[in-house]
């Protein structure tokens, strides 16, 4: 079973351990599935004064201190003034933990801007009523209503693929729901199909805006050399500056891992090298060192798709190339860039997993004395993070080893006899 840093899968032993980031949606990355994704609704607005207002006032609590009362009351103009009542009671409800209250107010909100003309919210029109009903769906998961939270969310993409003349940004918000969408249905056990069909029209939707806007979309096709993955990609994304990178990476990263769930590894895989051209493209020789350890959570992604199924020797030797890669890149980032704490704590969650999936790809060549040393260092490394299940890996995994150590010893003693 490959390992991932959010999520174990159970797959018969040796076990491959997936780290993977936060999902981010569109985590995009996520992967991830991915998704330091923080959660897709953080991602909902990028880009946008509306999505800045909800990132900051939902997730956050504007209401925490002076200058955040002021902003709090005074970013609501932006909506038309028949709603701003409303949707400020909403979310200063929400921020108080009365998601009751806040789930009426709001549902309120959303009616009345129904009732209004699109001119009335200016430009970005459907930024803002998706907005409403992105904060209204929040609201409802919160309190538990996740059916309840999945009907928004799905009203509110509805009303966005249907809508005429959509700007770059506001499909970027469909993109977004459609991905959030798919999360929903793998975490509430929807329909297989149902999750893919968010998925890829995440995906599609995403690469028609880019295409749109002039940007080669071919995915990327695996090649034999994993040092030439990258140089191949036809895809090198230059993303318009109004296109955030986790815009792109979540949505692909997200049916990436879709995929490597159901068996399908050779979808996966170009959707996460696409992804990993997108957080590490070829030339850029200063990466940040959070693009850094989403690109070594892609890595390990992408070794995972690959041992899927029963892998050649050859498919085996890629995926340890891009496992290797991967602890490459954290050592170096770990080193030279302590900057920015997140980054590294995702850092950390993946080398904990990328140690523990090294190990088990020495295992399955018979290295044991390989193999154990990198169980351990995951161990120790599991330990640091106070994570009890990829403590309870390792050890498994080292019990294991050295049990196979004590047979081949003893087999190899009584041929010497």
């Amino acid at each position: 079973m490959f390992r991932l840093a959010s999520r174990q899968l159970k797959r018969p032993t040796p076990a491959i351990r997936r780290a993977v980031a936060p999902s981010a949606p569109s985590a995009v990355l996520a992967s991830a599935h991915c998704s330091r994704h923080a959660s897709t609704i953080a991602s909902l607005g990028s880009n946008s004064k509306v999505g800045t207002i909800f990132a900051a006032l939902i997730l956050l609590g504007a209401t925490s201190t002076a200058y955040g009362i002021y902003e709090f009351y005074t970013m609501f103009t932006v909506w038309p003034k028949e709603v701003r009542s409303d949707l400020r009671a909403g979310i200063k409800a929400k921020n108080q933990e009365d998601l009751g209250l806040s789930e009426r107010y709001l549902r309120r909100a959303l009616e009345t801007a129904h009732t209004l003309p699109l001119e009335a919210f200016g430009t970005d029109p459907y930024l803002k009523l998706s907005g409403i009903a992105i904060a209204l769906a929040g609201v409802l998961e919160a309190a538990d209503k996740p059916k309840e939270a999945y009907e928004a969310y799905t009203v509110a993409l509805q009303e966005l693929q249907g809508a005429q003349g959509l700007s770059g940004k506001e499909r970027l918000r469909a993109v977004a729901v459609a991905h959030k969408l798919g999360e929903m249905a793998e975490a509430y056990q929807r329909p297989e199909d149902e999750e893919e069909r968010w998925l890829v029209y995440a995906v599609e939707e995403v690469l028609r805006v880019l295409r749109d806007e002039g940007v080669d979309t071919q995915l990327a096709a695996p090649t034999h050399d994993a040092d030439q993955e990258l140089k191949t990609i036809v895809a090198e994304l230059e993303l318009p500056k109004w296109v955030a990178k986790t815009d792109v990476v979540a949505p692909l990263t997200a049916l990436g891992a879709f995929y490597n769930r159901t068996r399908k590894q050779e979808y996966a895989i170009p959707l996460y090298l696409s992804a990993l051209n997108v957080i590490l493209p070829p030339g850029n020789k200063n990466p940040s060192a959070e693009n850094r350890c989403r690109g070594a959570d892609l890595m390990n992604s992408l070794a995972d798709s690959l041992m899927l199924g029963a892998p050649t020797p050859e498919r085996r030797r890629q995926a340890e190339l891009w496992v290797d890669r991967a602890l490459g890149v954290i050592e170096k980032t770990r080193n030279e860039d302590k900057s920015d704490p997140e980054a590294l704590s995702h850092c950390a969650l993946v080398l904990a997993a990328a140690l523990f999936n090294k190990g088990s790809m020495r295992e399955m060549t018979g290295d044991l004395p390989s193999a154990k040393t990198s169980y351990t260092d995951s161990r120790k490394q599991s330990f640091l993070l106070k994570d009890r299940d990829g403590l309870l890996q390792a050890e498994t995994a080292i019990r294991r080893v050295d049990r196979l150590t004590r047979e081949k010893e003893a087999k190899t003693s009584i041929t010497d006899k």
